[in-house]
């Protein structure tokens, strides 16, 4: 992955860094470093130490866990202006890192030194704010996906999926393997299931992309009572 120092100037996009004082941006200027990913790369390794805050400024990051027989589970994005709470996690309480972290797709993020994060977090509320809506928003989504682990099936684990990360034209563009990879399942169960959708016409499914063409079908799925009103 590459790297390069440059000014904060991509931070200030987001809303907390646009209310740093200026001593806070004097200082977040001085010691960030930005790194530039292509999709796949390798941004965080298990057992690795931690360098720093992480903010997406542009792509998509994918925490995910391994099982012992190499079986992949997503356990969440982070998005542009979104920091991962893992790595936070680690930086404060010096530990190491407790997943692997690689770009969905390119990537440029911003990687704020651990010792700059502190001094940040002491003094600018809008970082504490940042740091506490990171570890919400984790606990949320971690919340979720174990509720969906223990009360769903494959099948209704792949509508949810569909429905969490379909842009607003109904498209997803992944491959079954990705898919397979983010549920922790297999490519064959995942094409099973997507026959089965694509008999019914809940979706369309073609290379590298699935298109939903009748949403309500696939609402019901998981919502057996749903109605199309």
């Amino acid at each position: 992955m590459g790297q390069a120092r440059t000014p904060a100037v991509a931070l200030e996009r987001f809303d907390p860094f646009q209310r740093l004082g200026a001593g806070a941006r004097a200082l977040l200027a001085h010691g960030l470093i930005h790194r530039s990913a292509h999709r796949g790369a390798a941004i965080l390794h298990r057992g690795q130490p931690v360098s720093g805050a992480y903010v997406v400024l542009e792509g998509r990051l994918r925490v995910f866990t391994v099982a012992p027989n190499g079986a992949e589970a997503t356990l969440y994005f982070v998005d542009p202006g979104e920091t991962c709470v893992l790595a936070l996690n680690c930086l404060f309480n010096d530990l190491l890192y407790p997943a692997w972290v690689q770009a969905e797709t390119a990537a440029m993020v911003a990687v704020i030194p651990g010792p700059i994060y502190r001094k940040l977090f002491e003094a600018e509320p809008a970082i504490q704010n940042l740091t506490v809506q990171a570890l919400s928003t984790l606990v949320f989504r971690l919340m979720a996906e174990l509720e969906q682990l223990h009360s769903s099936n494959h099948r209704q684990r792949l509508v949810q999926f569909i429905l969490l990360h379909a842009g607003s034209d109904g498209s997803l563009r992944m491959t079954q393997q990705q898919i397979a990879r983010h549920l922790g399942t297999t490519r064959e169960v995942i094409a099973r299931l997507m026959q089965e959708f694509v008999a019914k016409g809940f979706v369309k499914s073609g290379r590298g992309l699935l298109t939903i063409r009748d949403l309500f079908g696939l609402r019901r799925v998981v919502a057996p009572d749903a109605r199309a009103s």
